[in-house]
């Protein structure tokens, strides 16, 4: 194994994956809350190297050719994070703490399932930066190279959301007052809203 190829996925992807952008709050509340964290982790990180091993294969000089795909999700994604911020700025004008989600109020996992898959998949951005920027890096390698490139690139993933969704259990004596989810669900709702505001126009 290459180890300069497999560290420059790593970095690579370790990069382009810290911002707190939609998946990652998503991901965030999720450990914060203590549900359905396994399954919320591993959809992303198997989602990222589906999507990595896509680009990999030179499938992000095809999205390149077909625009109106990333125009469609480019509407859909909008359109999503516009009702999530909506739902987090309702939620940051309610008092709750992190022992709020019990019994009814509790998130299903099928619904759990649904969110992640929604923030993965009708975001442009995660098409721009695993299919084309990070596939379009690992393309360019030699074929014997490119896989080295791709197992560095999804342990980076890996490790980032399992730290995010395992390790947000450290902050829960801060989320256990309520004006901590206020302030988060305020960030995140105007964070939502302006991302999908920056996606129509």
């Amino acid at each position: 194994m290459s180890i300069h190829t497999f560290a420059q996925g790593f970095m690579v992807t370790g990069g382009l994956i810290l911002a707190i952008g939609a998946q990652n709050a998503h991901v965030l509340k999720m450990g914060l809350t203590r549900q359905h964290v396994l399954p919320t982790v591993l959809i992303c990180a198997l989602s990222d190297a589906l999507l990595i091993g896509l680009g990999v294969c030179g499938m992000g000089a095809l999205l390149d050719r077909w625009p109106q795909a990333v125009q469609l999700a480019t509407w859909a994604g909008a359109a999503f994070l516009f009702w999530y911020s909506m739902n987090s700025l309702r939620a940051a004008i309610t008092k709750r703490s992190l022992q709020t989600p019990e019994g009814d109020s509790r998130t299903s996992l099928r619904s759990a399932v649904l969110l992640i898959l929604a923030f993965t998949y009708l975001n442009p951005h995660t098409y721009l930066d695993t299919v084309i920027l990070i596939g379009s890096i690992g393309a360019h390698l030699a074929t014997s190279e490119r896989w080295i490139f791709w197992l560095g690139c999804i342990s980076a993933s890996a490790t980032w959301f399992a730290l995010l969704g395992f390790g947000a259990r450290t902050l829960s004596p801060l989320f256990a007052k309520p004006q901590s989810w206020r302030v988060l669900d305020a960030l995140v709702g105007v964070g939502m809203g302006a991302l999908a505001f920056s996606l129509v126009h």
